[in-house]
């Protein structure tokens, strides 16, 4: 397990620390995210294209893993997250200076990689975090997250709709990530290098934390695919306003953080299996509802379906993961992020594919099925558990 200097702030003030860098990774990737149907225009890249591009992002991310697990075997997560948080909002800066496909995808690959140091190290703050609390709040951070996304998301769509180019967008955010990180990382808590026991490169989550890797993985899955392509379907099957397939973006990402922020709640009210059933059928049916009835309305109330749906699993499972008496803390997010994050680094290029050959339409009908992995594993999650 982890060992920790001596805290010298209140909880509340390494709460709101952790939660400003949570908001910072999460308004750095709803920046690129926003931009997307922007950059595909540009670039002249059609849906195979897009989805070979977007494979270099969770590439980089799982190639980091076990680089970022090493980091913090050596060094404090505070240290890993200042790295990180600055590597993030540079590599963001050169997204929208890429003037080709091969330009794009390396960029995106460093961009992963950033978007892993900076996952991993701010997560095992929240754990760090949650400690020094006798309820939960891990749920909040990722609300904090979405919240973030939601800032991102509505100024990718000013700036769509004020027709300003992706570059000077994104180097304007990066300064001010900068800036904020410079600012406040010394609200964060100071972690000394987490001893681990020898692990392979890629950590596997171990029999008790099967179930909730799998759930990960489709949830991520969901998420992910709403992240890259909730837009893009917008504009090709129901309507080609640019503006307003950003709006559904923004429309998804204030519904995740929606649930989010009340997640803590639920979890406490309702008990953690009650949760992922009820995600598993939100994403389920919003989904569905957006394959079969895509018009404005029925697509909106589908994306706000999946929003709800994606929103609590990954806190609700990262939190179990903390709680592992059989690995460290930072060594069960790495081994569920394992599983988990291979939903973002299969699943988003197959949807390109799949839209290439056939239409996204198809695509995101067998995306839903994902909802119903959830149901089916949230119910064999064993009641202790809770």
């Amino acid at each position: 397990m982890s060992e920790q200097a001596p805290h010298t702030k209140t909880p509340a003030q390494y709460r709101i620390g952790c939660a400003i860098f949570y908001f910072i990774s999460g308004i750095g990737f709803a920046t690129w995210a926003s931009r997307i149907p922007t950059i595909k225009q540009h670039l002249h890249l059609n849906e195979a294209q897009l989805g070979s591009v977007l494979f270099a992002l969770p590439v980089g991310l799982m190639c980091t893993m076990p680089i970022t697990s090493k980091l913090l075997s050596k060094y404090s997560s505070r240290a890993i997250m200042l790295f990180g948080s600055i590597f993030l909002a540079i590599v963001l800066s050169f997204i929208g200076l890429a003037n080709s496909m091969w330009q794009l995808v390396v960029v995106l690959f460093f961009f992963g990689s950033a978007r892993n140091l900076m996952t991993l190290s701010i997560n095992t703050q929240g754990v760090a975090v949650q400690a020094l609390y006798n309820k939960s709040i891990m749920a909040s951070f990722h609300g904090i997250w979405s919240l973030a996304g939601f800032a991102g998301a509505a100024v990718g769509l000013l700036m769509v709709y004020l027709n300003i180019a992706p570059p000077y967008h994104f180097i304007a955010i990066s300064i001010v990530l900068i800036a904020t990180t410079l600012y406040f990382i010394n609200d964060t808590i100071y972690q000394m290098p987490i001893k681990q026991e020898k692990r392979p490169v890629f950590s596997l989550p171990d029999k008790s934390l099967i179930k909730f890797s799998f759930i990960c993985f489709a949830s991520m899955a969901c998420e992910n695919t709403m992240y890259d392509w909730c837009a893009l379907y917008f504009q090709k099957e129901v309507s080609p306003d640019k503006t307003m397939a950003t709006a559904m973006f923004v429309i998804y990402i204030v519904a995740m953080t929606t649930g989010r922020l009340f997640g803590d709640k639920a979890v406490t009210k309702f008990g953690i299996t009650t949760v992922l059933k009820f995600s598993g059928i939100f994403i389920l049916a919003g989904l569905l509802l957006a394959v079969f009835l895509p018009f404005t309305i029925t697509v909106i109330i589908g994306f706000i379906l999946t929003g709800l749906g994606v929103s609590c699993v990954v806190p609700t499972v990262f939190s179990l993961a903390g709680k592992s008496k059989t690995m460290s803390s930072s060594t069960a997010l790495a081994s569920i992020s394992t599983v988990g994050y291979l939903g973002f680094v299969l699943v988003p290029p197959f949807v390109g594919y799949v839209a290439q050959n056939a239409n996204l339409r198809w695509s995101f009908g067998i995306i839903a099925l994902f909802g119903a992995l959830i149901i089916l594993l949230a119910s064999k999650i064993s009641s202790e558990k809770q």
